[in-house]
């Protein structure tokens, strides 16, 4: 290792032009570590997109030469990807999204999100439960250190893998900068140009449209309150994922109440959180949740599953319901449209509370203790 400072490489690979999840936390981690001054970072990226990486950062090494196509970027990990590292004469490597160089000859860390490919592989393509299930059986033998994003997903990683390693939890933070909740100018604007009427009760979903995220039970909990004659709109914001149209069994019901806005730039998502009376996030399961601490930040009112991750991250700041229960979402939202001012306030300083002591700075700091971790235990010796 450097006297200095380690050189770390970090895969980026994977990340695309609009990223979500775990792009997201990959773009979050590195601007983190990057003003620590802490390491010298190496990036593996896709060929042609040097670029956008490029101009992060004037400190940084791209290495523009992964294969665009997944099939090739993960063929050309495990058999060209080892070579370039020790040629690059890095220290060590992070796979941010499960994957590694399994016979890479240096200290190998990884990411492990969540467990949904063993716990509910049926929510997943199943091509890519293949994939990352035998991924995540290889991380735990050849990774020197995991990274877990929760505590919740720790417990399940050591659940299915009692004999996994060294392991270090490093919870997502939260972009102040972007994510807080005074309200700009520019937010009603932002919010109209969505297709959203910024003057009416906005029960807003943000996050990839996939079968875990609980989009059904959400529009069973819309038609609930549509009987009961409240007044609102449903805004089902993001891109459409795994699983078809999620919607299309309640979008002739919901009618008028159903607002679909399709991916939002970085600038509306903000808007939309601070705009919205509640933020409705009923996932059946997740490694973070991190739509519920950004939500949090913006002085939202969030709704989320009891018993998951994102109860974790909320520190008793959002309301809990149980999982696959539209009636108690719909009891849930129906209060807090009705929420009075001073509770209403309460609520929503517990909610800044927890996302102010919820930073990137700070998960930094502890991918810096893994990566130190993974040092002084040195490499696993590959496993056939």
């Amino acid at each position: 290792m450097s006297e200095l400072r380690m050189k770390l490489s970090l895969d980026v690979s994977a990340v695309p032009v609009h990223p979500v999840g775990a792009g997201r936390y990959t773009i979050e981690l590195l601007h983190a570590l990057i003003e620590t001054g802490a390491v010298e970072i190496h990036l593996v990226a896709r060929r042609g997109d040097a670029q956008r990486w490029e101009a992060m950062s004037d400190a940084l090494q791209v290495h523009a030469v992964v294969p665009r196509s997944r099939p090739l970027r993960l063929c050309f990990e495990q058999l060209l990807l080892p070579r370039l590292l020790k040629q690059w004469g890095v220290d060590l490597h992070h796979g941010p999204h499960y994957t590694i160089p399994e016979r890479a000859t240096l200290p190998l860390v990884t990411t492990i999100h969540d467990l949904t490919f063993f716990t509910r592989p049926k929510d997943h393509e199943a091509i890519k439960v293949r994939l990352f299930q035998r991924a995540i059986r290889r991380a735990v033998q050849r990774a020197a250190v995991l990274i877990c994003v929760s505590e919740s997903t720790r417990e399940a990683l050591q659940g299915f893998f009692p004999e996994m390693g060294a392991s270090v939890v490093a919870p997502h933070g939260v972009d102040a900068k972007n994510f807080q909740a005074h309200r700009d100018d520019r937010d009603d604007v932002l919010i109209s140009a969505a297709g959203v009427d910024p003057r009416l009760p906005m029960v807003l979903h943000l996050g990839t449209l996939e079968p875990r995220k609980g989009i059904d039970i959400l529009a069973k909990a819309a038609l609930a309150l549509i009987e009961q004659g409240r007044d609102f709109k449903l805004v089902i914001a993001g891109r459409q994922g795994w699983g078809g149209d999620l919607l299309a069994p309640y979008r002739s019901a919901l009618g008028s109440v159903l607002v679909e806005t399709g991916y939002l730039s970085d600038d509306q998502v903000p808007a939309m959180l601070r705009g919205a009376r509640v933020v409705a996030y009923p996932s059946r399961e997740e490694g973070f949740g991190l739509p519920v601490l950004e939500a949090l930040a913006c002085g939202a009112r969030v709704i989320t599953t009891e018993d998951s991750v994102m109860a974790e991250v909320a520190k008793g700041a959002a309301e809990l319901v149980p999982t696959d229960d539209h009636l108690a979402l719909a009891q849930a939202i129906g209060r807090i449209l009705d929420e009075s001012e001073p509770s209403r306030a309460a609520r929503v300083a517990a909610g800044l509370a927890v996302a102010a002591a919820s930073t990137w700075a700070r998960s930094a700091q502890l991918h810096l203790e893994a990566y130190r971790l993974a040092l002084a235990i040195g490499t696993n010796p590959p496993k056939d």
